[in-house]
């Protein structure tokens, strides 16, 4: 194993800037500061390597290249991060193993991050961390640590960081109508993993809260008829979820303190969370068994048929729904009648009492 090799002598000349990095697209290289440089002259040898208390090794190699493209590559030097190695090196004895140094280092970032980092402090991933689970991410295992791309330019590369821990989850996704305009297509009008939890504050995805809150979420698209024009598809499953009795239900239950006992039905109960299909593509017989299968979880004993009763997310026309159409329209003309009516009889009855006396 090869150990750190510093130059300890102040007086040794630092050697000239090398001509690293390529950005991405660009013909020209650009030099890296001096003093990257310098700590390159050591950590570009892929063979170098610490020892730890475990008896592990970590290795210290640093690619220049995804250095110099990385987000951090044209702003911040070596020691920014690694303020404490400006004037020595530690022996591998000061850390206990790999991921004890990962941990460690979580804190980095809060001196440039700051409110990012507040926000981890409230996220599920803190709380497992605090509780004593190692593997829950920091930082660096989402963003990586000397290859730091812009997550906002990189949508795909979020949910990619996820699927490191969430396996199964992120498979589910890849292969659902979001996943794969996301993942195959590069679509970015499709929701990523943080789009839906957040990127730093992560909740607990089985609390009532986010559960109340889950249309909330899918509203943020399927409301934006600009966004949703490009793909044909209506807005109007917005507003017929929340004129619906589950819709209202889960409006006035985002408001309330009393734990999740009243039952209510979002978005992901008939359509999915991960795994959610496209209706069209899924077909209307194997659209409506899903919804029958979850109006099933609550209406004990409903039968096949059952979701014939609800009008899903059409609006009553003569096409479809027509008998629920014309009494609707037949009531918006009776009612009116009926109580402009008993106005005007009620004005005859005044009119006369007072021209009879």
């Amino acid at each position: 194993m090869k150990r750190h090799r510093v130059a300890r002598n102040s007086g040794v000349a630092v050697a000239a800037a090398l001509v690293l990095g390529l950005l991405a697209g660009s013909a020209s290289s650009q030099p890296l500061p001096e003093s990257v440089s310098y700590c390159l002259n050591c950590h570009e040898d892929k063979q170098l390597s610490l020892g730890l208390k475990d008896g592990s090794s970590m290795s210290l190699y640093v690619n220049p290249r995804d250095f110099a493209r990385s987000v951090h590559g044209k702003q911040l030097i070596c020691t920014d991060c690694h303020a404490r190695y400006e004037q020595d090196h530690p022996s591998g004895a000061t850390f206990p193993s790999k991921r004890g140094y990962a941990i460690a280092a979580y804190e980095t970032c809060k001196k440039c991050h700051f409110d990012t980092y507040t926000r981890t402090l409230e996220s599920v991933h803190y709380e497992l961390l605090k509780g004593g689970l190692d593997s829950a991410p920091v930082c660096t295992d989402c963003h990586g640590a000397h290859n730091i791309q812009n997550p906002h330019e990189k949508r795909a590369m979020v949910s990619r960081s996820c699927a490191t821990c969430h396996v199964a989850v992120y498979q589910a996704y890849a292969h659902s109508v979001h996943g794969k305009a996301l993942v195959e297509e590069g679509n970015q009008d499709v929701p990523a993993c943080a789009d839906c939890h957040a990127h730093h504050q992560i909740e607990q995805p089985g609390t009532k809260h986010f559960r109340l809150n889950s249309p909330q979420i899918c509203i943020r698209c399927h409301g934006d008829a600009r966004r949703m024009s490009k793909y044909g598809i209506s807005t109007t499953v917005v507003q017929t979820y929340l004129s619906d009795f589950h819709g209202v239900t889960a409006s006035l239950g985002r408001g309330a303190s009393s734990a999740a006992s009243q039952v209510v039905v979002t978005c992901i109960d008939c359509h999915g969370a991960h795994d959610m299909a496209s209706p069209r593509l899924k077909g209307k017989e194997a659209m409506k068994a899903t919804v029958a299968a979850a109006c099933a979880k609550c209406h004990e004993g409903a039968s096949p048929d059952f979701p014939a009763a609800w009008l899903s997310h059409y609006e009553p026309s003569l096409r479809h729904a027509p008998l629920v159409f014309l009494v609707d329209l037949f009531y918006k003309i009776f009612i009116p009648f009926v109580v402009i009516g008993l106005v005007l009889q009620v004005l005859l009855h005044l009119y006369r009492a007072s021209a009879g006396r």
